[in-house]
């Protein structure tokens, strides 16, 4: 099928010349024009190709023009079918209208309706397909694979994620501020059932009680002062998706009683209503911290406490892995890249000194050292010259700095993809000195990283080519060992 921007489109009509007619006047618009003389034409052209718009004749010598709606309708691809009809048969076609066509004309068809209806059922579709988009954007950004970092500690994080993504558990998140805690909560959001819906969000530490509770719940009109119309709070906004709740551990003991009451009856009331909507909503939280130590000072409620915390995990903070550093610094380093278009190393002194340097912001903190760095630095590489003083004077001993780190410029010249490195890590742990009597088979690999077996091939072939571990080699020394074993 030709590829055209204006839009592809399917005119089914068992008349010739009115067939032929249609297909001249959207032709001479832009539009590639195929065309059917029968219901079961249509059918077969549709599985078979990828039209914007079906234009269809409502009395077909075969199948109606319902028919060619239900079949292109559960094809389930962004298409919109326009119903033509005689003027004895319009209560069939608004029926047809009922079951999905977006407009119905009536013959003899008029050029300038034609087009109107045809480009506006074309703009619609474009949408859809923009949105369509987004949304697998949004999917490949937040998947688990995406998330950087190699460190063990992240290793058993992107199980618990991959296991607790296609649940509808409610999960609590806990980790220091910047270490990633809704990028989590997206991830687990973006792979789970609810993904064609929004993520919702709302930073319980950031907004005073009484607003807090008008965007969790909604009001009526008139609840209180300066409420001039009903307003939806994010739990019915959210009805069917995931509501992120961060810095639980902040709200007051009211609201904790109101959550309460919601989480365990699974309905909300809007302030000032009567109303109860039922509610589906995946809850995720996240907090800074303890809230065993809150619920000890009497600061937050142990049953709420139980209810949010079905599945719970800990983010680890950028301090305690160390060795993820040069792989955060690459991803921004990318990143600014793209957002000016331009292209700029970052010396080795650079990347030891970051290395070496605390974090007590995490993760943003790091990024946004890298961001003032690259913006400083007029072109060609980031230099000490580029790092805030206060980083530079800050920074850690030598001797705080894992022995791997030692191999990590050659790993970060290679360009290795965060799941390479996670590959490298892992097989030079099972095989420290090349004389390992046991190598798994790449189906255990896979399971144990969670990758896909493309990525695991593709690793062990860039691995090999830059002679960081040969893989298939030390295979084979391992099985011709055990056949000479016996």
């Amino acid at each position: 099928m030709k590829d055209d921007n204006k839009g592809t489109i399917l005119v089914v009509e068992d008349d010739r010349n009115q067939r032929e007619i249609v297909k001249m006047i959207l032709s001479k618009e832009g539009f590639y024009v195929e065309t059917a003389d029968c219901g079961v034409k249509a059918v077969d052209i549709l599985k078979n190709g990828n039209f914007d718009i079906v234009v269809t004749d409502l009395k077909l010598p075969d199948i109606d023009g319902t028919e060619v709606l239900r079949e292109a309708r559960s094809l389930g691809r962004p298409c919109h079918v326009i119903i033509v009809t005689a003027f004895g048969s319009i209560p069939s076609a608004v029926e047809a209208t009922k079951l999905g066509a977006f407009y119905y004309l009536e013959k003899p068809l008029e050029k300038d309706q034609l087009l109107l209806v045809v480009n506006n059922a074309v703009n619609q579709v474009r949408l859809l397909k923009d949105n369509i988009m987004l949304k697998d954007q949004l999917r490949d950004r937040f998947h688990i694979d995406n998330i950087v970092g190699a460190h063990g500690a992240m290793e058993e994080l992107y199980k618990i994620v991959k296991k607790v993504a296609p649940t509808n558990s409610t999960v609590l998140i806990h980790g220091e501020s910047g270490t990633g805690k809704e990028l989590f909560a997206k991830s687990i959001h973006y792979n789970s059932p609810r993904k064609s819906k929004p993520f919702f969000a709302i930073n319980c530490a950031a907004i005073p009680e009484t607003l807090l509770e008008s965007e969790l719940f909604g009001y009526e009109k008139g609840a209180f002062t300066g409420a001039v119309a009903r307003h939806i709070g994010l739990f019915e906004q959210a009805n069917g998706s995931t509501l992120f709740l961060d810095e639980i551990g902040d709200l007051t003991q009211s609201t904790q009683a109101k959550l309460l009451r919601v989480l365990q009856e699974k309905e909300v009331r809007r302030i000032g209503g009567s109303e109860t909507i039922k509610l589906d909503v995946r809850i995720i939280s996240a907090t800074n911290k303890k809230l065993e130590k809150e619920i000890e000072d009497g600061k937050f409620r142990e049953d709420l406490y139980y209810r949010l915390n079905v599945i719970s995990f800990a983010l680890p903070p950028l301090r305690d892995r160390v060795t993820d550093i040069p792989i955060l610094i690459e991803h921004f380093r990318k990143k600014l890249d793209n957002a000016h278009q331009d292209k700029k190393d970052i010396a080795d002194d650079v990347v030891q000194c970051l290395m070496h340097y605390p974090w007590p912001g995490n993760v943003r903190q790091l990024e946004s050292v890298l961001e003032r760095s690259y913006i400083l630095c007029d072109k060609g590489t980031i230099t000490m010259d580029h790092v805030p003083a206060e980083v530079r004077q800050a920074s850690r001993p030598q001797s705080d700095v894992s022995p791997i780190t030692l191999k990590l410029d050659e790993l970060i010249d290679a360009r290795l993809t965060a799941a390479e490195y996670r590959l490298y890590l892992y097989l030079t742990k099972l095989d420290p000195d090349g004389q390992s009597d046991h190598l798994l088979e790449p189906k255990e690999v896979v399971e144990h990283l969670g990758i896909n077996r493309d990525t695991f091939f593709v690793g062990v072939a860039k691995l090999k080519e830059l002679g960081l571990y040969n893989y298939k080699a030390r295979m084979a020394d391992v099985k011709k060992r055990q056949t000479a074993k016996g």
